[in-house]
């Protein structure tokens, strides 16, 4: 057991943070991409916020996650991703935010996984794996 004390993987373990948190968010905003937004649109219209806010969904869905994925100022866009999450979690799911699903786990457990896998990504960077490793951003 004591050859494992040295071996460090906190690089390899930000590239498959970046590539999970990433990639899953990816999906889920190509499905909104192909869906025009209209689920994003009907509720921004149900609380008189014009549709065209729905398009910077854009920007936190599909931009975001694709420098976390590469690692191309990964900070930054983690920090636009948690936003977005945080924005979404107000809007479309904070009856949830107290509640437990039928299995026992937090209502908005999924929401809660991609808002604080972006906010680890944010405070420890993209580590060595990516494509930017000099700004302060990455």
């Amino acid at each position: 057991m004591n050859n494992f004390k040295n071996i460090k993987n906190k690089d390899t373990g930000l590239l498959i943070q970046r590539i999970s948190i990433g990639t899953l968010i990816l999906l889920h905003g190509i499905a909104n991409l192909t869906s025009d937004y209209l689920f994003i649109k009907n509720l921004l219209n149900s609380i008189e916020i014009p549709e065209f806010v729905a398009y910077l969904v854009f920007i936190g869905e599909i931009i975001a996650p694709i420098l976390i994925i590469i690692g191309l100022r990964a900070r930054v866009a983690s920090l636009v991703l948690a936003f977005n999450i945080l924005i979404a979690i107000l809007m479309a799911h904070s009856a949830e935010i107290f509640t437990l699903n039928p299995f026992g786990g937090w209502g908005i457990e999924l929401q809660g996984l991609y808002l604080f896998g972006a906010i680890v990504i944010f405070l420890i960077g993209a580590g060595k794996y990516a494509v930017s490793t000099t700004s302060r951003w990455d």
